[in-house]
């Protein structure tokens, strides 16, 4: 599949394995028994994942890294597999209650963290340069954006979202930020968060961004949009409730419809 470097092959020796699939990212990821091998096309989020597992590690519960290396193409990362199941898993969607209880604690728990030694930020001035680039490189999914983002009823087109984003910039509140705080990147387990994983975009940035993911990721996980499986008991008060804050919905959807342009 990959000519995997020699430091790495010999970490992972002839392991059975199996492929990762779930989710939204175009890395390959490699399941072994106990440890998970991550091979990315070589870009500035994959780099700052390693960095930043690394800063996490005596922080929150994240991947131990067991190995990196990076040729010409692609990262190799290899880190332990961490404990439990998805928040997205049958048993947590079953149970609203005590999921978005256990989610607020995620939240919660990332904006405990000291960022002052962050080694990485991913402010508004960050993203609305990265979003600029994959506008104007035609890299935007029209096909995948949530309905009414562009079209009749939306912007015109990713370049008139972009200008209207750079227009209507909130003010922030900085903390730190997952950066894609969807439930399948938080593992639960003995109803405690159990691993933060996909630590590409983690870094300082506002706090309304994981917010938003988290609020978006929930109500598609709970209407079927994923698996076509509906759950019910959810409502969006109970996520607020949990996080004792009143929802800013300016923010919020201004941060679903930045999440539009990656």
């Amino acid at each position: 599949m990959f000519d995997i470097p020699d430091n790495i092959k010999n970490l992972i020796y002839e392991e059975m394995y199996s492929i990762d699939d779930v989710g939204m990212s175009d890395s390959t990821v490699i399941v072994f028994n106990d440890k998970i091998l991550k091979i990315q096309t070589i870009s500035e989020e994959a780099e700052n994942e390693f960095r930043v597992m690394e800063w996490l590690q005596s922080k929150l519960p994240v991947p131990k890294v067991l190995g990196y290396e990076k040729d010409d193409k692609r990262t190799y990362l290899l880190m332990t597999k961490v404990p439990g199941e998805m928040a997205c898993a049958d048993k947590y969607l079953k149970d609203p209650e005590q999921l978005t209880i256990i989610l607020a604690e995620a939240l919660q728990m990332l904006w405990n963290v000291d960022i002052n030694s962050c080694p990485y930020t991913w402010n508004l001035e960050k993203k609305l340069k990265m979003a600029k680039y994959t506008v104007e490189n035609n890299l935007v999914n029209i096909e995948d954006a949530e309905p009414d983002t562009f079209g009749e009823n939306g912007f015109k087109n990713p370049n008139h979202l972009l200008e209207w984003l750079i227009s209507n910039k909130p003010q922030e509140e900085l903390v730190l930020s997952h950066g894609d705080f969807c439930l399948p990147n938080i593992f639960l387990a003995n109803g405690k968060v159990s691993g933060y994983i996909d630590l590409g975009r983690t870094g300082i940035a506002d706090k309304w961004q994981d917010i938003a993911l988290c609020y978006r990721s929930l109500l598609h996980n709970f209407d079927g949009k994923y698996t076509g499986k509906q759950y019910q008991g959810f409502y969006t008060d109970m996520f607020f409730e949990k996080l004792g804050l009143e929802p800013n919905w300016d923010k919020i959807r201004y941060y679903i419809l930045l999440d539009e342009l990656f």
